[in-house]
Order: structure tokens, then sequence, then C-alpha cells
């Protein structure tokens, strides 16, 4: 069974950082395209970041562009999601997401910034 796991949320305060961690367990880490998606309060859950499988191309949706930076280290199992300059919108539950012939969802990490 391929299950990711994240850590390393918290509560920051605007202009603040954080990374975030997603370990992946079974599977071959290598198979999959790794994914953050932010559920905030009261909305669906929207795409983040992503990252190719051998790491070579990242995605980010708009608002976070130039902010936020994707990375995995394929060793270690494991993708980042390193988050600058946080804004109090930026808050929600991280969700990892490895992506290979069916989606595989960890359960999630706060992120809360306030102002």
């Amino acid at each position: 069974q391929v299950q990711p796991v994240e850590s390393g949320g918290g509560a920051v305060h605007t202009g603040e950082s954080l990374t975030l961690s997603c370990t992946v367990s079974g599977g071959t880490f290598t198979d999959y395209r790794m994914g953050w998606y932010r559920q905030a309060p009261g909305e669906t859950r929207s795409f983040v970041a992503g990252i190719s499988q051998n790491g070579e191309n990242t995605y980010y949706t708009d608002s976070v562009k130039g902010r936020f930076t994707i990375s995995r280290d394929n060793a270690k199992k494991t993708a980042y999601l390193q988050m600058n300059a946080l804004q109090p919108e930026d808050t929600g539950v991280y969700i990892c997401n490895a992506a290979g012939t069916i989606d595989n969802w960890g359960q999630g990490t706060q992120v809360t910034v306030s102002s």
C-alpha cells in the first residue's frame, strides 16, 4: 500500500517561511509524479505545486509562483515544499499526492498564517 505522510506544518506570521515534507512508503517512489494541494476552510481542494518523476519539471499555481518551491529527493522517497513570504491566504491543510496509475493521498498538515 502506498502511503504519503506529510510533516512540517505550523503557525507562522505573514512573511515567514515553512518547509513541508512528504515521505512515501510502499511502491516505487520514482514511479510517481508528486504534488501538493491545499484545502482552505470551506473550500475545495486545489492544486498548489507539482513535480515530475525525475524532478526536471515543476508546476505551480499562479498565486505561489516565485514564493514556493517544490523539490524531491528520490533516494529519501521524499518531496518537499519550501514556502517563503507566506500570506494569510496561504492558510489551509496541505495535502501530498503521489500520482501513479492511481492517486495516493496523505492526511495533510495544517498551515496557518496570521497577519
